[in-house]
């Protein structure tokens, strides 16, 4: 009995010593992405990625690079069998939100300003969030079908899956859902707002 309880000791003391750690990895990773919410802000995404542009142009883009807040609640309920983990949606926003900055740098002259003032560091800023996020928070088992199904049409380049859709569409999305995703980074700032209830959005324009 005394041996039981000590090794029960020794358990819970070891947990106790992890949190700390646990605690601080994730506020590590919510420094460098703040600093891409800060790049994603509303002033920067109008100005370069709407002003900059022709009235209503668009730029061709996968379906699945289309990612909402709706796409969210989907795949959260589409399989009981296997279900989708927070960590499964956020490796699949970091993958479309890529996917999207490449789309537009694609199509922008090399002098364009949205590309030499904007696009070029918001892209370093993602990479330099992915490195440290998989580095923080290593990935534990496989991806459900799901999401893997949808990186693999994101990658595939014979896929004829595409949509027309506004530049500034692209980082409106990737801000929204980031935020829905990482809302532990961002719900002390604002908690009484719930950044994955799409009608909140609709009501909060100027947020967008």
């Amino acid at each position: 009995m005394i041996q039981f309880e000590c090794r029960l000791l020794r358990g819970l003391l070891g947990f106790i010593c992890l949190l700390p750690m646990c605690t601080s990895a994730a506020q590590d990773i919510c420094v460098p992405l703040k600093t891409v919410r800060d790049s994603l802000n509303s002033t920067l995404r109008r100005r370069f990625m709407k002003m900059n542009f022709p009235i209503n142009y668009t730029v061709q883009v996968h379906y699945e690079e289309v990612f909402r807040l709706r796409n969210i609640s989907r795949l959260n309920a589409s399989n009981e069998d296997e279900p989708v983990q927070r960590r499964d949606l956020q490796d699949l926003w970091l993958l479309v939100s890529q996917q999207g900055i490449k789309r537009v740098l694609e199509v922008l002259p090399e002098r364009h300003p949205t590309r030499r003032k904007y696009l070029s560091n918001l892209e370093k800023l993602f990479r330099n969030f992915e490195a440290l996020f998989d580095e923080w928070n290593p990935r534990e088992g496989d991806l459900p079908e799901s999401i893997k199904n949808i990186m693999d049409r994101l990658e595939d380049s014979y896929y004829q899956g595409w949509k027309s859709v506004k530049p500034k569409s692209i980082l409106d999305n990737s801000y929204r859902t980031m935020l829905c995703l990482f809302k532990e980074c961002f719900s002390k700032e604002d908690d009484n707002y719930d950044y994955c209830e799409v009608l909140n959005w609709r009501k909060e324009k100027k947020m967008t």
